[in-house]
């Protein structure tokens, strides 16, 4: 897939920061927030996304992304795979040789991202009002050993959700898997003793950034 440097996509926010979450939680890491959702989580931190935003050339994004020179990546959103020109970015950015990671709600299919994008795709819990959105076919599309799943959980309903996924599609066995409290709604330590409790697969992770910048709202 080759595209022309003037292709362009919306972006709500290019900065570098931290990483909060994920396997590689506090490493530095420059993220591309792109515009636009088709989902409406409940718990959703980052609806200023749906919206706001600014066309930019492919070729802009690669100028201000290595200005930073930090070669750890992350596209995220809203749902980035919603922007059909997201695909040029991935290969310009892998053509570049960084680490790229993608952060989906995994209500999209993953077919068209290369398989050199390590994918952090969300199963979402019924609380979030989207567990109806689920495109579980994906779970063919993720690379084991690789690729990681992520569980937003906000009640014990949703962690025994989470739960009868895991074994239902045994992912235990082939991904990371991330088990994320809903911050300031479910408290991490409830969501700890429910795991200890049921010797439950699977990290808990908190939103690091959320702590580290806890009255910012755009820090991530």
């Amino acid at each position: 897939m080759t595209s022309d440097l003037q292709t362009t996509l919306k972006i709500n926010e290019i900065y570098a920061s931290l990483q909060g979450e994920s396997t590689f939680a506090g490493q530095t890491c420059v993220f591309i927030r792109l515009t636009g959702c088709p989902l409406r989580c409940s718990w959703c931190d980052t609806t200023y996304a749906f919206q706001e935003g600014t066309e930019l050339s492919l070729e802009n994004i690669l100028c201000t992304v290595r200005d930073y020179g930090i070669p750890l990546i992350e596209i995220t959103g809203g749902e980035p795979l919603a922007q059909k020109n997201v695909y040029f970015l991935m290969q310009a950015l892998l053509q570049q040789h960084y680490q790229v990671l993608l952060e989906t709600s995994g209500a999209l299919s993953l077919s068209q991202v290369p398989s050199e994008i390590i994918k952090i795709m969300d199963i979402k819990c019924p609380q979030s009002q989207e567990a109806h959105r689920n495109h579980l076919d994906n779970l063919h599309l993720l690379i084991p050993h690789q690729d990681q799943i992520k569980f937003v959980i906000q009640d014990e309903t949703d962690y025994a959700y989470a739960q009868e996924q895991i074994k239902r599609y045994q992912l235990d066995e082939r991904f990371t898997l991330l088990l994320s409290p809903v911050h300031e709604l479910l408290p991490p330590q409830h969501l700890a003793e429910w795991m200890i409790r049921d010797h439950a697969p699977g990290k808990l992770q908190i939103q690091l950034h959320k702590y580290l910048w806890p009255h910012e709202i755009r820090r991530r």
